[in-house]
């Protein structure tokens, strides 16, 4: 489809618009649609059930040791008394540098003085349950494991399950929602942690959205160390089996099946899109959004992938929710195909459920004319003329099966609203 050229006499404005919903990659289970469930009375396991389809509860130890890596370069700690493996004995209230030295470490004091040199990986550890601390980072549960790394000190926190758990859930969701969500979502944080793996050397997860949010000793309270301690050693299993639990945060109002989100991603059965009803719970400020900017402006971001002038961006298949799997940039001169993914890059948008509308309008020859690209099927296409600051419909838009449109109007200002989208205001004299 090519816009047909306008006459030196008439003026034309065209605005690109986004519109979607949710926020993060779409599978698994909705953050903020667990919390909706959770205030219309469901458990954690109903919760549960339901985004992570065929699925039980099972059991595992929840003392088991997780690794997360805490920092590379530069390493301290404080609250230590013993090293494993060692006789040497630590001082808790002193703070102590760990160095490289060659494929060793070395502990000394802040003052300097020091302590020993360590075969790698060195663990210090605490008495019993009392955290380590981290200088600028804070305390954590278990006890912390040292590696020489590229001229560095790699940190690592080796924790118990439970414990992990802990500095997770609070960093994942808000403590102040209901206890049913906060269950929900321990147990999902406590499988993810054992059924994933970011293949680190010496470590297992990361400490940030790579892997889970966890922040140590930081992050606990009350309410999440509750709903840790209620659910504790339950994880989600699939025929028996632990289950790649993955969560991200709001999902627009349906969840997606993980082959049309992640290229070559294994189709699981627990791990399909379902309808998430109750997922603008909490004014959700990611379940709709939308922005627009001049299709001059779309045109610069999409660089390349642009053939002649932009005219729209037309989706062309969707996943089982309205997420986008592959859509077309058109162009004058040709079209070029694009993934969901390389369109939320493209123009920073929080997930891949969005659609694109381009409304051009003119006035030739005292006539309102234009397009709406795509062509607006089924859409309320109509006219707005502008009374004071209020604008009224006018008439409804004659739009062709491509998205032309075109009516005869008095003078004045007017613009053409395609649904909840209003297009660019021309004056027609």
């Amino acid at each position: 489809m090519v816009l047909a050229g306008f006459t030196a006499a008439a003026q034309a404005d065209s605005t690109f618009y986004i519109r979607g919903g949710g926020d993060g990659h779409g599978i698994g289970m909705s953050q903020y649609g667990a919390y909706g469930y959770a205030l219309h009375g469901a458990s954690y396991t109903a919760i549960l059930a339901h985004y992570y389809q065929g699925t039980a509860l099972g059991a595992t130890n929840p003392r088991q040791t997780v690794r997360v890596l805490l920092a590379t370069g530069q390493a301290s700690f404080t609250g230590a008394t013993g090293i494993t493996g060692s006789r040497t004995r630590l001082t808790a209230a002193t703070t102590y540098t760990v160095k490289p030295a060659g494929a060793k470490l070395t502990i000394a004091t802040a003052a300097g003085k020091t302590v020993g040199t360590f075969s790698a990986p060195l663990t210090v550890t605490a008495p019993s349950t009392a955290p380590l601390s981290v200088p600028g980072m804070g305390a954590y549960r278990g006890a912390l494991q040292f590696s020489p790394v590229g001229g560095g000190v790699q940190t690592v926190d080796t924790v118990g399950l439970d414990d992990y758990v802990r500095g997770v859930v609070a960093g994942e969701m808000p403590s102040s929602w209901a206890p049913a969500a906060l269950e929900a979502q321990a147990v999902a944080a406590r499988t993810y942690a054992i059924t994933t793996t970011v293949g680190g050397n010496g470590y297992d997860l990361y400490d940030d959205t790579r892997s889970q949010m966890y922040g140590g000793v930081k992050s606990e309270t009350a309410a999440t160390d509750a709903a840790v301690a209620a659910t504790s050693g339950q994880i989600v299993t699939y025929e028996g089996k632990p289950a790649v639990t993955y969560f991200f945060a709001s999902s627009g109002g349906y969840t997606e099946s993980i082959q049309n989100v992640w290229a070559g991603a294994t189709p699981e059965p627990w791990l399909r899109g379902v309808p998430d009803p109750y997922d603008n719970a909490g004014s959700d400020p990611y379940h709709s959004w939308g922005s627009q900017m001049s299709l001059a402006a779309a045109a610069r971001r999409l660089g390349r992938l642009v053939k002649g002038s932009l005219i729209g961006i037309a989706v062309t298949r969707h996943g089982v929710s309205p997420r986008i799997v592959q859509a077309q940039v058109v162009g004058t001169h040709g079209t070029s195909t694009v993934t969901g993914g390389q369109l939320q890059g493209i123009f920073g948008l929080d997930g891949t459920w969005a659609s694109f509308t381009t409304i051009t309008t003119t006035d030739p020859m005292g006539k309102l004319s234009g397009t709406v690209f795509p062509a607006p099927a089924g859409h309320a296409v109509t006219v707005q003329v502008q009374n004071g600051r209020v604008w009224h419909t006018a008439a409804q838009a004659g739009v062709s099966a491509s998205g032309a449109y075109s009516a005869t109007v008095a003078a004045g200002r007017y613009r053409i609203v395609d649904g909840a989208i209003d297009g660019p205001v021309v004056t027609v004299p």
